[in-house]
């Protein structure tokens, strides 16, 4: 569920097929113009939702099927990628995880970890803390189902011998990870611990699904950066990040069409990918 643990991470209700806040409703965009030989398209994910709510449409099937690479906000299928993250969560401070806690509070998890994901908290004591809330945030949906957007796009591209690209290293991921306050991350943990405001973090998370659901990429934008969870980094989290992959797009599009695949609420806004990409003189269209 949506608390202040949401990271990376990371996602009005108004007439159908009309604007909100200024920004069209569609998941997928599809991008041409400034001399590109082929579209390519841009889809907004929520990075795990429970099935009933999986968007996917015929014309994003069609869109997926006629690019020649895919691409994620990393490559997940790099295995090299994926040791650098999991070296990039442990500790190197020399601070064990229970060091960041105070002892009622390490008791508390401790149990929390058990009893909610069947874990030892040993298993993490070399680990930031940051490793314990993305970890929590993975495991937040309410439902025995849940569905992994980058998990069925890296299915269908292996499957279509299709090349699987990213935005970032995993360097770059971590640092945005990292760019939330300890502290921060400490208090959203123990949130969730404690139960501290459950009704309202189920109550965001639906509105955030919902607003997924119809596909209204704007609503999606505020409720993520207005967020708690962003710990008043969303110019770290969201703007910046949006900025340095606009020129990697541009090199990925030259000569091949490719399908990008990014958070949803990435997309809309000022400094939204898409209004990025209009800017840097590229023509960017939403598929109903």
């Amino acid at each position: 569920m949506l608390r202040k643990n949401l990271s990376l991470l990371t996602f009005i209700l108004v007439f159908s097929q009309i604007v909100s806040f200024g920004q069209e409703k569609a998941l997928l965009w599809e991008i041409t113009g400034k001399g590109l030989k082929k579209p390519s398209y841009i889809f907004g994910t929520i990075h795990l939702i429970c099935k009933p709510d999986y968007v996917w449409s015929e014309k994003m099937t069609r869109a997926f099927d006629a690019t020649d690479k895919i691409c994620l906000e990393m490559d997940l299928d790099d295995m090299n990628v994926m040791m650098e993250v999991s070296t990039g969560l442990m500790d190197n401070t020399g601070k064990k995880l229970s060091s960041y806690f105070c002892k009622s509070d390490y008791a508390r998890l401790k149990a929390y970890m058990k009893d909610s994901a069947g874990m030892d908290i040993s298993m993490f004591e070399m680990m930031k803390p940051v490793a314990i809330q993305t970890m929590m945030v993975t495991k937040s949906t309410s439902c025995d189902d849940a569905a992994s957007y980058e998990d069925s796009l890296m299915k269908t591209a292996k499957s279509q011998g299709k090349e699987l690209l990213g935005l970032e290293s995993a360097k770059e991921q971590l640092a945005a990870l990292e760019s939330i306050p300890v502290d921060s991350v400490i208090e959203g943990i123990m949130d969730v611990v404690n139960g501290k405001d459950s009704g309202e973090g189920e109550a965001e998370y639906r509105k955030l699904v919902a607003a997924y659901r119809d596909q209204d990429i704007a609503l999606m934008q505020k409720l993520i950066v207005e967020s708690d969870g962003l710990g008043g980094n969303a110019k770290t989290l969201v703007d910046d990040r949006n900025a340095k992959w606009i020129p990697l797009m541009g090199t990925m599009m030259k000569d091949n069409s490719v399908f990008f695949a990014v958070g949803a609420g990435h997309l809309a806004g000022k400094n939204g990918v898409i209004s990025l990409l209009r800017a840097g003189g590229y023509t960017v269209k939403a598929v109903k």
